[in-house]
């Protein structure tokens, strides 16, 4: 991924806020088999663990076709993202522009024993249904923990240490602040590009960006 300093994302706390906020990713490999191979899954950040490292599982059989183990795989996650239109810019010539916020993270997966991967499978499953009225726990009946036992078998779990990576976090920040404003207003509409999720990552980020200039110009006073 391209970079440029105006919207290099290099924290590492903003990259796993993007990881717990956005766990449909993407896995990319460059197999010796087949050549390029991508699959999508739901994904989790180890908490417990020092610096960003990922818990997930894939369906068999993706463990042979990415030859996963054997090779760096590539994980993408990425969040709000829309169009930016230049008639919400001002009377000057402009042109569109993709708003957006993406990681590109770069590690050699650990194949987990059954056992570990029966205890990711239950944390991903914790972890979307915590938001419903009744959570249904891969354990929460006899039956189901059966149930939950067997179509586990069909799958292979994941730990991801990443050794490397690249964000990019492009919001608007080389636009005057009254744009990006009126920016934020339009993705806040009703409009056709309306995106409320990513106003309030625009609003995020140059919240902190304003805050950091006020820093500056009061402490060069």
């Amino acid at each position: 991924m391209r970079q440029n300093p105006s919207f290099t994302l290099a924290s590492e706390d903003g990259v796993k806020r993007l990881i717990r906020e956005h766990p449909w990713m993407t896995l990319v490999s460059m197999t010796d088999a087949s050549g390029l191979v991508a699959s999508h899954y739901p994904v989790l950040l180890d908490e417990d663990a020092d610096g960003i490292v990922l818990l997930t599982h894939v369906g068999r059989p993706d463990e042979m076709l990415h030859e996963l183990g054997r090779h760096e795989l590539l994980v993408i996650v990425q969040g709000p993202h829309g169009y930016i239109s230049p008639g919400w810019y001002d009377a000057n010539p402009a042109v569109p522009t993709w708003n957006f916020v993406v990681a590109h993270l770069h590690g050699t997966p650990e194949i987990l024993s059954d056992d570990e991967n029966l205890r990711v499978l239950e944390d991903l499953v914790d972890r979307f249904e915590d938001a419903m009225p009744e959570p249904r726990r891969m354990r929460g009946t006899a039956e189901n923990s059966v149930y939950a036992d067997r179509i586990a078998a069909g799958t292979v779990g994941l730990r991801i240490p990443i050794t490397r990576w690249t964000a990019k976090n492009k919001m608007s920040q080389n636009k005057p602040d009254a744009v990006v404003d009126r920016i934020m207003t339009e993705l806040d509409g009703d409009g056709p590009y309306a995106s409320p999720a990513l106003a309030d990552e625009m609003r995020r980020t140059h919240t902190a960006l304003r805050a950091g200039r006020a820093a500056r110009a009061e402490g060069a006073e």
